[in-house]
Protein backbone atom coordinates (compact mmCIF):
# COMPACT_ATOMS: atom_id res chain seq x y z
CA UNK A 1 0.00 0.00 0.00
CA UNK A 2 1.32 3.45 -0.85
CA UNK A 3 1.70 6.34 1.57
CA UNK A 4 -1.06 8.94 1.92
CA UNK A 5 -0.14 12.53 1.14
CA UNK A 6 -2.59 15.32 0.32
CA UNK A 7 -0.66 17.88 -1.68
CA UNK A 8 -1.06 20.88 -3.93
CA UNK A 9 -0.34 19.96 -7.54
CA UNK A 10 -0.13 21.77 -10.90
CA UNK A 11 -2.86 20.62 -13.26
CA UNK A 12 -3.11 19.78 -16.92
CA UNK A 13 -6.73 19.96 -18.05
CA UNK A 14 -8.11 17.76 -20.82
CA UNK A 15 -11.44 17.58 -22.57
CA UNK A 16 -13.82 14.87 -21.37
CA UNK A 17 -14.70 12.90 -24.52
CA UNK A 18 -18.17 11.90 -23.34
CA UNK A 19 -19.51 14.86 -21.33
CA UNK A 20 -19.92 18.52 -22.27
CA UNK A 21 -20.09 19.66 -18.63
CA UNK A 22 -17.02 17.76 -17.41
CA UNK A 23 -13.26 17.85 -17.92
CA UNK A 24 -10.27 15.79 -16.81
CA UNK A 25 -7.68 17.32 -14.47
CA UNK A 26 -4.36 15.48 -14.68
CA UNK A 27 -1.99 15.10 -11.70
CA UNK A 28 1.12 13.11 -12.55
CA UNK A 29 -0.43 10.44 -14.77
CA UNK A 30 -3.67 10.30 -12.78
CA UNK A 31 -6.79 11.96 -14.12
CA UNK A 32 -9.71 13.14 -12.01
CA UNK A 33 -13.07 14.24 -13.41
CA UNK A 34 -13.89 17.89 -12.59
CA UNK A 35 -16.59 20.37 -13.57
CA UNK A 36 -15.90 22.09 -16.88
CA UNK A 37 -14.29 25.50 -16.44
CA UNK A 38 -13.34 24.92 -12.80
CA UNK A 39 -9.63 24.75 -13.66
CA UNK A 40 -7.26 25.62 -16.45
CA UNK A 41 -3.95 24.06 -17.40
CA UNK A 42 -1.26 25.51 -15.12
CA UNK A 43 -3.64 26.07 -12.19
CA UNK A 44 -2.67 24.58 -8.83
CA UNK A 45 -5.18 22.69 -6.71
CA UNK A 46 -5.24 20.18 -3.89
CA UNK A 47 -5.16 16.52 -4.87
CA UNK A 48 -6.75 13.97 -2.52
CA UNK A 49 -5.68 10.46 -3.57
CA UNK A 50 -7.44 7.13 -3.45
CA UNK A 51 -7.67 5.41 -0.04
CA UNK A 52 -8.14 8.77 1.67
CA UNK A 53 -10.90 8.97 4.28
CA UNK A 54 -12.52 12.43 4.49
CA UNK A 55 -14.17 14.03 7.51
CA UNK A 56 -17.96 14.59 7.17
CA UNK A 57 -17.66 18.37 6.89
CA UNK A 58 -15.25 18.13 3.95
CA UNK A 59 -17.42 15.53 2.21
CA UNK A 60 -20.35 17.94 2.48
CA UNK A 61 -18.30 20.96 1.38
CA UNK A 62 -17.17 19.16 -1.76
CA UNK A 63 -20.73 18.10 -2.61
CA UNK A 64 -19.88 14.41 -2.28
CA UNK A 65 -22.43 13.31 0.29
CA UNK A 66 -23.44 9.73 -0.44
CA UNK A 67 -21.10 9.52 -3.43
CA UNK A 68 -17.91 8.13 -1.90
CA UNK A 69 -17.04 4.54 -0.99
CA UNK A 70 -17.25 2.71 2.32
CA UNK A 71 -20.03 2.20 4.86
CA UNK A 72 -19.85 5.86 5.86
CA UNK A 73 -19.52 7.06 2.24
CA UNK A 74 -16.30 8.86 3.12
CA UNK A 75 -13.54 6.98 1.29
CA UNK A 76 -12.00 8.03 -2.03
CA UNK A 77 -12.01 5.23 -4.59
CA UNK A 78 -11.45 5.07 -8.33
CA UNK A 79 -14.67 5.34 -10.32
CA UNK A 80 -15.73 5.71 -13.93
CA UNK A 81 -17.68 8.87 -14.69
CA UNK A 82 -19.28 8.96 -18.13
CA UNK A 83 -16.84 6.29 -19.26
CA UNK A 84 -13.63 7.96 -18.01
CA UNK A 85 -11.60 6.69 -15.07
CA UNK A 86 -11.46 9.22 -12.24
CA UNK A 87 -8.77 8.62 -9.61
CA UNK A 88 -8.74 10.92 -6.61
CA UNK A 89 -10.31 14.32 -5.99
CA UNK A 90 -9.07 17.70 -7.25
CA UNK A 91 -10.35 20.59 -5.15
CA UNK A 92 -9.63 23.85 -3.30
CA UNK A 93 -10.96 23.39 0.26
CA UNK A 94 -12.12 26.47 2.14
CA UNK A 95 -9.72 25.63 4.98
CA UNK A 96 -6.83 26.43 2.61
CA UNK A 97 -8.29 29.62 1.15
CA UNK A 98 -5.43 31.73 2.53
CA UNK A 99 -2.69 29.28 1.54
CA UNK A 100 -0.39 29.97 -1.40
CA UNK A 101 -0.97 26.67 -3.20
CA UNK A 102 1.73 27.29 -5.80
CA UNK A 103 4.31 27.68 -3.08
CA UNK A 104 2.91 24.68 -1.22
CA UNK A 105 3.25 22.63 -4.41
CA UNK A 106 6.89 23.63 -4.77
CA UNK A 107 7.58 22.77 -1.13
CA UNK A 108 5.63 19.50 -1.17
CA UNK A 109 3.43 20.47 1.79
CA UNK A 110 1.18 17.70 3.08
CA UNK A 111 -2.30 18.96 4.02
CA UNK A 112 -3.74 15.65 5.25
CA UNK A 113 -3.65 16.58 8.95
CA UNK A 114 -4.91 20.12 8.41
CA UNK A 115 -7.90 18.82 6.46
CA UNK A 116 -8.58 15.94 8.85
CA UNK A 117 -7.92 13.35 6.13
CA UNK A 118 -6.70 9.92 7.17
CA UNK A 119 -5.62 6.78 5.35
CA UNK A 120 -8.06 3.93 4.98
CA UNK A 121 -6.90 0.82 6.84
CA UNK A 122 -8.35 -2.43 5.44
CA UNK A 123 -10.02 -4.80 7.91
CA UNK A 124 -8.04 -7.79 9.17
CA UNK A 125 -9.86 -11.17 9.07
CA UNK A 126 -9.24 -13.49 12.05
CA UNK A 127 -7.22 -15.92 9.91
CA UNK A 128 -4.74 -13.12 9.21
CA UNK A 129 -4.58 -11.92 12.80
CA UNK A 130 -3.38 -13.51 16.03
CA UNK A 131 -1.20 -12.93 19.06
CA UNK A 132 1.64 -10.54 18.35
CA UNK A 133 4.94 -9.68 19.99
CA UNK A 134 7.57 -6.99 19.57
CA UNK A 135 10.01 -7.91 16.80
CA UNK A 136 12.82 -5.36 16.43
CA UNK A 137 14.76 -7.88 14.32
CA UNK A 138 11.99 -8.15 11.69
CA UNK A 139 13.15 -7.00 8.26
CA UNK A 140 10.56 -4.47 7.06
CA UNK A 141 8.69 -4.22 3.80
CA UNK A 142 8.31 -0.85 2.06
CA UNK A 143 5.31 1.13 0.88
CA UNK A 144 5.22 1.07 -2.92
CA UNK A 145 4.06 4.23 -4.63
CA UNK A 146 1.98 4.30 -7.78
CA UNK A 147 3.95 5.17 -10.92
CA UNK A 148 1.04 7.34 -12.07
CA UNK A 149 1.50 9.59 -9.05
CA UNK A 150 5.29 9.63 -9.32
CA UNK A 151 6.12 9.08 -13.01
CA UNK A 152 9.72 10.29 -12.54
CA UNK A 153 10.86 7.31 -10.45
CA UNK A 154 12.36 5.69 -13.56
CA UNK A 155 14.17 7.23 -16.50
CA UNK A 156 12.98 6.45 -20.05
CA UNK A 157 15.02 3.54 -21.38
CA UNK A 158 16.31 2.52 -17.95
CA UNK A 159 16.51 -1.31 -17.61
CA UNK A 160 13.60 -2.50 -15.48
CA UNK A 161 11.84 -5.70 -14.47
CA UNK A 162 8.04 -5.99 -14.30
CA UNK A 163 6.38 -8.68 -12.22
CA UNK A 164 2.68 -9.37 -11.86
CA UNK A 165 1.11 -7.86 -8.75
CA UNK A 166 -0.90 -10.55 -7.00
CA UNK A 167 -4.09 -9.81 -5.08
CA UNK A 168 -3.56 -11.60 -1.82
CA UNK A 169 -1.97 -10.61 1.47
CA UNK A 170 1.72 -9.88 1.98
CA UNK A 171 3.61 -12.29 4.22
CA UNK A 172 6.84 -11.00 5.77
CA UNK A 173 9.28 -13.65 6.99
CA UNK A 174 12.63 -12.92 8.60
CA UNK A 175 15.20 -15.62 9.39
CA UNK A 176 17.63 -14.61 12.16
CA UNK A 177 20.72 -16.73 11.53
CA UNK A 178 22.45 -16.56 14.93
CA UNK A 179 19.36 -17.85 16.72
CA UNK A 180 17.98 -19.92 13.83
CA UNK A 181 14.78 -18.04 14.60
CA UNK A 182 11.86 -17.36 12.28
CA UNK A 183 9.80 -14.18 12.49
CA UNK A 184 6.51 -13.97 10.57
CA UNK A 185 4.30 -10.92 10.14
CA UNK A 186 1.76 -9.21 7.92
CA UNK A 187 2.32 -5.89 6.21
CA UNK A 188 0.16 -4.08 8.76
CA UNK A 189 1.72 -5.65 11.85
CA UNK A 190 5.19 -5.48 10.34
CA UNK A 191 4.90 -1.72 9.89
CA UNK A 192 4.42 -1.52 13.67
CA UNK A 193 7.44 -3.71 14.41
CA UNK A 194 5.27 -6.64 15.47
CA UNK A 195 5.48 -10.33 14.59
CA UNK A 196 2.80 -12.99 14.83
CA UNK A 197 3.39 -15.81 17.27
CA UNK A 198 3.28 -19.20 15.59
CA UNK A 199 -0.22 -20.61 15.31
CA UNK A 200 -1.20 -23.42 12.89
CA UNK A 201 -4.48 -21.61 12.23
CA UNK A 202 -2.76 -18.41 11.10
CA UNK A 203 -2.68 -17.91 7.33
CA UNK A 204 0.89 -16.57 7.18
CA UNK A 205 2.39 -19.33 9.33
CA UNK A 206 0.48 -21.93 7.36
CA UNK A 207 1.97 -20.58 4.13
CA UNK A 208 5.61 -20.43 5.21
CA UNK A 209 5.41 -23.91 6.76
CA UNK A 210 3.59 -25.40 3.77
CA UNK A 211 6.18 -24.09 1.32
CA UNK A 212 9.27 -24.68 3.49
CA UNK A 213 10.29 -21.03 3.41
CA UNK A 214 12.43 -21.09 6.62
CA UNK A 215 14.72 -23.79 5.22
CA UNK A 216 15.30 -21.78 2.04
CA UNK A 217 16.04 -18.65 4.10
CA UNK A 218 18.51 -20.58 6.24
CA UNK A 219 20.32 -21.79 3.12
CA UNK A 220 20.48 -18.24 1.79
CA UNK A 221 21.84 -16.91 5.07
CA UNK A 222 24.67 -19.43 4.97
CA UNK A 223 25.43 -18.85 1.29
CA UNK A 224 25.38 -15.06 1.56
CA UNK A 225 27.02 -14.76 4.96
CA UNK A 226 23.91 -12.88 6.12
CA UNK A 227 22.87 -12.31 9.72
CA UNK A 228 19.23 -11.92 8.65
CA UNK A 229 17.30 -12.91 5.53
CA UNK A 230 13.89 -11.53 4.62
CA UNK A 231 11.59 -13.44 2.28
CA UNK A 232 8.53 -11.49 1.17
CA UNK A 233 5.69 -13.35 -0.49
CA UNK A 234 2.02 -13.06 -1.34
CA UNK A 235 -0.42 -15.55 0.16
CA UNK A 236 -3.52 -15.97 -1.99
CA UNK A 237 -6.53 -18.11 -2.72
CA UNK A 238 -10.23 -18.41 -2.00
CA UNK A 239 -11.00 -16.98 1.42
CA UNK A 240 -8.07 -14.55 1.26
CA UNK A 241 -9.25 -12.02 -1.33
CA UNK A 242 -11.81 -11.96 -4.14
CA UNK A 243 -9.24 -12.94 -6.77
CA UNK A 244 -8.21 -16.51 -5.96
CA UNK A 245 -6.10 -17.67 -8.96
CA UNK A 246 -7.49 -21.20 -8.57
CA UNK A 247 -5.94 -21.64 -5.11
CA UNK A 248 -7.77 -22.16 -1.81
CA UNK A 249 -6.53 -20.22 1.20
CA UNK A 250 -8.82 -22.20 3.49
CA UNK A 251 -7.08 -25.52 2.90
CA UNK A 252 -3.74 -27.08 2.02
CA UNK A 253 -4.23 -25.66 -1.47
CA UNK A 254 -3.37 -22.10 -0.44
CA UNK A 255 -1.21 -20.17 -2.88
CA UNK A 256 2.12 -18.49 -2.15
CA UNK A 257 4.54 -16.59 -4.38
CA UNK A 258 7.75 -14.76 -3.47
CA UNK A 259 8.09 -11.22 -4.79
CA UNK A 260 11.20 -9.96 -2.96
CA UNK A 261 14.21 -11.00 -0.88
CA UNK A 262 16.44 -8.93 1.36
CA UNK A 263 19.51 -9.79 3.43
CA UNK A 264 21.57 -8.09 6.10
CA UNK A 265 25.21 -8.52 5.09
CA UNK A 266 28.03 -6.79 7.00
CA UNK A 267 25.47 -4.69 8.82
CA UNK A 268 23.78 -3.41 5.66
CA UNK A 269 20.35 -4.51 4.40
CA UNK A 270 20.42 -5.22 0.67
CA UNK A 271 17.56 -6.00 -1.73
CA UNK A 272 18.30 -8.98 -3.91
CA UNK A 273 16.88 -10.64 -7.02
CA UNK A 274 14.32 -13.18 -5.80
CA UNK A 275 14.27 -15.02 -9.13
CA UNK A 276 18.03 -15.47 -9.04
CA UNK A 277 18.07 -16.73 -5.44
CA UNK A 278 15.03 -18.97 -4.94
CA UNK A 279 13.83 -20.05 -8.40
CA UNK A 280 13.12 -23.76 -8.34
CA UNK A 281 12.77 -23.79 -4.55
CA UNK A 282 9.86 -21.41 -4.01
CA UNK A 283 7.08 -20.16 -6.31
CA UNK A 284 7.70 -16.68 -7.70
CA UNK A 285 5.46 -13.81 -8.76
CA UNK A 286 5.33 -14.09 -12.58
CA UNK A 287 7.90 -12.00 -14.43
CA UNK A 288 6.11 -10.27 -17.33
CA UNK A 289 8.82 -8.06 -18.84
CA UNK A 290 12.52 -7.31 -18.71
CA UNK A 291 13.79 -4.42 -20.80
CA UNK A 292 13.90 -0.63 -21.19
CA UNK A 293 11.43 1.41 -19.19
CA UNK A 294 8.53 2.82 -21.19
CA UNK A 295 5.45 4.10 -19.36
CA UNK A 296 3.20 2.97 -22.21
CA UNK A 297 4.55 -0.57 -21.87
CA UNK A 298 4.02 -0.51 -18.11
CA UNK A 299 0.40 0.62 -18.40
CA UNK A 300 -0.25 -1.93 -21.14
CA UNK A 301 1.04 -4.80 -19.00
CA UNK A 302 -0.85 -3.59 -15.93
CA UNK A 303 -4.09 -4.61 -17.64
CA UNK A 304 -5.38 -7.86 -19.07
CA UNK A 305 -5.75 -11.32 -17.55
CA UNK A 306 -3.75 -12.83 -14.71
CA UNK A 307 -0.98 -15.33 -15.46
CA UNK A 308 -0.66 -16.88 -11.98
CA UNK A 309 -3.13 -19.74 -12.42
CA UNK A 310 -2.06 -20.56 -15.96
CA UNK A 311 -5.74 -20.49 -16.91
CA UNK A 312 -6.44 -16.73 -17.04
CA UNK A 313 -9.26 -17.10 -14.52
CA UNK A 314 -9.79 -13.40 -13.93
CA UNK A 315 -8.39 -9.92 -14.44
CA UNK A 316 -4.89 -8.84 -13.48
CA UNK A 317 -4.40 -6.54 -10.49
CA UNK A 318 -1.42 -4.77 -12.00
CA UNK A 319 2.37 -4.87 -12.11
CA UNK A 320 5.32 -3.99 -9.90
CA UNK A 321 8.22 -2.16 -11.54
CA UNK A 322 11.79 -2.48 -10.26
CA UNK A 323 15.05 -1.11 -11.53
CA UNK A 324 17.03 -4.03 -13.00
CA UNK A 325 19.94 -2.85 -10.84
CA UNK A 326 18.78 -2.04 -7.32
CA UNK A 327 19.13 1.69 -6.66
CA UNK A 328 17.91 4.65 -4.64
CA UNK A 329 15.25 6.99 -6.04
CA UNK A 330 15.32 10.64 -4.88
CA UNK A 331 11.76 11.00 -6.19
CA UNK A 332 10.35 8.82 -3.40
CA UNK A 333 13.29 8.90 -1.02
CA UNK A 334 13.84 5.14 -1.10
CA UNK A 335 14.01 2.14 -3.39
CA UNK A 336 13.40 2.58 -7.10
CA UNK A 337 10.24 0.49 -7.07
CA UNK A 338 6.66 1.33 -8.04
CA UNK A 339 3.35 -0.20 -9.00
CA UNK A 340 0.79 0.31 -11.74
CA UNK A 341 -2.77 -0.86 -11.13
CA UNK A 342 -5.29 -2.02 -13.71
CA UNK A 343 -8.31 0.30 -14.12
CA UNK A 344 -10.53 -2.78 -14.41
CA UNK A 345 -9.24 -3.99 -11.04
CA UNK A 346 -9.85 -0.60 -9.42
CA UNK A 347 -13.43 -0.41 -10.61
CA UNK A 348 -14.46 -4.07 -10.22
CA UNK A 349 -17.56 -4.84 -8.19
CA UNK A 350 -17.49 -6.78 -4.92
CA UNK A 351 -13.73 -6.58 -4.48
CA UNK A 352 -12.01 -7.18 -1.14
CA UNK A 353 -9.00 -5.27 0.13
CA UNK A 354 -7.79 -7.00 3.28
CA UNK A 355 -4.36 -6.01 4.53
Amino acid sequence: MSTLRVTAEPLTVHEHPNADALELAQVGLYRAVVAKGAYRTGDVAVYIPEQAVLPPALVEELGLTGRLAGKASDRVKAVRLRGELSQGIVCRPRALADVDLARAAAEGTDFAEVLGITKWVPPVPTTMSGEVEAAPDLLPWVDIENIQRYPGIFEPGEPVVLTEKLHGTACLMTYVAAEERVRVSSKGFGAKGLALREDPRNLYWRAIRAYGVPAVAARLAAALGATRVGVFGEVYGAGVQDLAYGADGRSEGLGYAVFDVSAEIDGQVRWLDAAELVAGELPLAPRLYTGPYEIAKVLELATGRETVSGRELHLREGVVIRSATERYSPVVGGRAIAKAISPAYLTRKGGTEYE
